[in-house]
């Protein structure tokens, strides 16, 4: 049976080598703006979006969170709306789709939830405050769900990547060699391992790429 995966931020680096991940092992793959118009941080549009879905294919089997940015700053240099839209990007995505799947997967009585997070905040770092906050966020949301969650065949992880080799960070990065950096297809293979049925225990991990 093919499975069904919602994966946030899937029109991004990662979130496309996500999603050709999925597709190639025969997966439905449903991602926002590219499935119909949703503002992922918005509580009313995931709703409408999961119902959507599990209208049309009976369940949601897998969730990827993927929706992410990100932002230098120290303290100093992190005013109000920095700080806000760090955490909206990073952390209020994540539990807004995990609140419109999640109980609909408890009710099927299983499911995978796998979140990206970031090595970089494991320790917390400084230079880029509002960012580390909110993805050390993730990974105490992603272990929090996980106890929650616990025995009722629903597995929530994290993949932890360190700098991803996107053009993104290549533009924003000009003198590294992107060769130290994490392919963006390994992180897709690590969130494939969490989301397998193979991985029926495996919850609350977070693993470091």
């Amino acid at each position: 049976m093919e499975r069904v995966v919602l994966v946030t931020g899937g029109t991004g680096a990662l979130g496309t080598a996500i999603t050709r991940r999925f597709l190639g092992e025969g997966a439905i793959v449903c991602v926002p703006w590219m499935l119909e118009r949703c503002d992922v941080a918005d509580d009313a549009a995931m709703a409408r979006l999961a119902e959507s879905l599990t209208a049309r294919h009976r369940r949601i089997d897998v969730l990827v969170s993927a929706v992410g940015g990100f932002a230098m700053g120290d303290l100093a240099h992190t005013d109000r709306t920095l700080w806000d839209s760090m955490l909206t990007l990073n952390l209020t995505t994540a539990y807004v789709a995990a609140r419109a799947v999640v109980p609909a997967m408890l009710s099927a009585g299983g499911g995978r939830v796998v979140a990206v997070a970031s090595r970089a905040v494991v320790p917390p770092a400084g230079g880029f405050i509002a960012y580390t906050v909110a993805k050390a966020a993730v990974i105490a949301f992603v272990q929090a769900l996980a106890v929650e969650t616990r025995g009722r065949g629903v597995t929530v992880n994290a993949v932890l990547p360190s700098t991803m080799d996107t053009p993104a960070n290549r533009a924003a990065m000009p003198g590294v060699d992107p060769k130290t950096w994490v392919p963006v297809d390994a992180v897709a293979d690590a969130i494939a391992y969490l989301a397998a049925d193979s991985s029926a225990h495996i919850s609350g991990a977070l693993l470091a790429i």
